[in-house]
Parts: C-alpha cells; sequence; structure tokens
C-alpha cells in the first residue's frame, strides 16, 4: 500500500505544479471553511468554550476522514489504478507549490517595475501583519517568510501524511491545518474555541518542519558560511520563532541565502517583535524572493526523494515479517 501512495503523492505533485488551484474549481478546504466558519458562528460563545472547540475540530477531522477514506475504499476496490488517481486528485487539492509561487512571483513582479503599493496590496493577499507602509525590504521580507513557512505546512507536511496514511490522512492534515487558520489564534475571540486545533496543528507538523528545514540545508549550500556554523546558526534560530514549527524552514532559508528574517510586524496596529533569524550579509531584495521559490521547488523535489527511499525501505522491511 505504501507504494501506491507513493505514486499517489508523486502524480499529486505533478498535478499541483501544472494545474494547481483554478479560483472556479470546487475544492474541498472552501468546503471545509464554510463548515468551520458555520461552526465558529454558533458555537463561538458563553461558557465551555474550549470544549466546543475540541468538538468542533473532531467533528470536522472524523467527517473529512470518514468521506475521504470511503471515496479511497471504493476507488481501489473498483481498480487499482482508479484508486491511485483517486488518492493523487485528492492529495493535489492538500498542496499549494503552484499557488505559493504565483503568489511569490506576484509580489516580485511590481517590485521589479518599482511599483509599491501593487507589491503591498499583493502581499496583503498572503499575510495577516499590515502592509500599507512597508518598505521594499519589509515587502521582501514578508514574501519569504512565508514562501518559507508555507514550504512545510503548505506542501511537504500533507506528503508527509500521505505517504503514512494515502490521501485520507493528507485530508485530515488539511482539515485540522485549516482549522488553525481560522480558529487558531492567540486572542480574546478565539483563544480558548481555537485552543484544540492550534495544539493538535503543532503536533501534525512537528515532524514536517524539521525534516523540511534540515533537508533544505542538506542540501542547498548557504553563501556565506561554512557547513558547521550554517548548522549551529539553524538550529539556534529556529527555535526563536513563536511557533515551535515555523522556525525551521525560516531560518533554513535564512542561513541559505545570507539574509536576516524576523523583525517588527505590525497586526491591526499592534506590534509584534519577532527574533530575529539568519545574519544580514545581504540587504533583503527583490531577488530574494525568487530564490526561495528556487529553494521551495529543491526542497519539495529533495523532500519526495526522501518519502521514496523511507517508503520503500519501510515496505521492504516489513515484507520481511
Amino acid at each position: 500500500m505504501i507504494l501506491h501512495h507513493l505514486c499517489a503523492l508523486t502524480i499529486a505533485i505533478i498535478i499541483d505544479w501544472f494545474i494547481g488551484d483554478p479560483p472556479k474549481w470546487p475544492h474541498p478546504v472552501k468546503w471545509m471553511g464554510s463548515l468551520i466558519s458555520f461552526f465558529t458562528k454558533h458555537l463561538n460563545k458563553g461558557n465551555h468554550r474550549k470544549g466546543r472547540g475540541v468538538f468542533m475540530l473532531s467533528l470536522i477531522v472524523l467527517l473529512t476522514g470518514l468521506i475521504t477514506l470511503t471515496i479511497t475504499i471504493l476507488l481501489y476496490q473498483w481498480h487499482t489504478l482508479a484508486g491511485v488517481i483517486g488518492e493523487a486528485l485528492m492529495i493535489a487539492t492538500t498542496i499549494a507549490q503552484k499557488g505559493l509561487k504565483d503568489a511569490g512571483l506576484e509580489v516580485y513582479e511590481p517590485l521589479m517595475n518599482k511599483d509599491l503599493p501593487l507589491a503591498r496590496t499583493k502581499l496583503s493577499y498572503i499575510v495577516g501583519r499590515d502592509t500599507e507602509q512597508l518598505d521594499e525590504s519589509e515587502i521582501v521580507r514578508g514574501t519569504v517568510e512565508t514562501i518559507a513557512e508555507n514550504t512545510s505546512d503548505g506542501i511537504t507536511a500533507p506528503l508527509f501524511w500521505a505517504l503514512i496514511g494515502g490521501a485520507p490522512l493528507a485530508m485530515i492534515y488539511r482539515a485540522i491545518n485549516t482549522c488553525d487558520s481560522m480558529v487558531g489564534y492567540r486572542n480574546q475571540k478565539y483563544e480558548q474555541f481555537g485552543w484544540a486545533s492550534a495544539r493538535l496543528d503543532d503536533w501534525v507538523n512537528w515532524i514536517p518542519s524539521r525534516l523540511t528545514g534540515c533537508i533544505i540545508l542538506l542540501f542547498c549550500k548557504p553563501v556565506y558560511l561554512n557547513l558547521k556554523p550554517a548548522w549551529k546558526l539553524f538550529l539556534t534560530d529556529a527555535k526563536k520563532h513563536p511557533s515551535p514549527n515555523s522556525g525551521w524552514c525560516e531560518a533554513a532559508v535564512a542561513v541559505i541565502l545570507g539574509i536576516q528574517l524576523g523583525g517588527v510586524n505590525y497586526y491591526k496596529g499592534i506590534v509584534s517583535d519577532r527574533a530575529r533569524m539568519g545574519q544580514p550579509f545581504e540587504a533583503l531584495k527583490a531577488v530574494h524572493i525568487k530564490k526561495t521559490i528556487v529553494i521551495m521547488s529543491s526542497a519539495v523535489l529533495l523532500f519526495t526523494l526522501f518519502l521514496w527511499i523511507g517508503g520503500i525501505t519501510i515496505d521492504i522491511a516489513t515484507s520481511w515479517f
């Protein structure tokens, strides 16, 4: 079964690379979002909000898993090829390599044309921070941080879970991640209700984020640092991020490119001063967006190769027992 998962996730990567997520096509994440919005409206009030949030998360995960598992079983019962292709199509909806690349280039292009207002607007579509007053370096920083962070939770993490449990587990991962992105905030409105979503999202991203960050640094040569100081800086800076997982890919990209990420952000006018990652050997420029996209693409290719090696090894090992 692992070989089926490997074939499916590889086809999914190819589908996503060439097609992505056409805006007018039906998409499971949109359905998940509508369901989360419905439950949030009716459950995020009154007492026992933490328990209500646990209930919402459990129900969405259960529904997602049951629906996807049922479809997968039926397809494999019909024909193995139908099962693999069906899984590939479902897994493709959980990854966003093309969308992430395109979003980065939509910020890069106006920067190259010296159109800061348009670049700020494009950046605002992919980040939560205030963008109205950002200069070029801050626009670049926001874009690079977003691409780096989402290399894991937007691409390699669902692929990791797809190897283990095929499309059902990849879709469950995406359901958890969508819950976290909508209600997993530390503010008065969501801190209790989104607690379970945020914690579970941390857990399911723990291994993939670290694997992805390490793979980036293993196979992409740092511009300014030798191997030992590069790894030391990476391992130190990755833990500085307020999220237990987001810092791993961001720190890896910062070390590879010789730039510094982190710093002061504003969210609806409220200051958030995040720890710095990397050393500023180079000032942040638009070209770093393109370089980060190249790193992302390389990381996905290498991560897929890692999954194939690991998956085949597991398949051979289990066949002996």
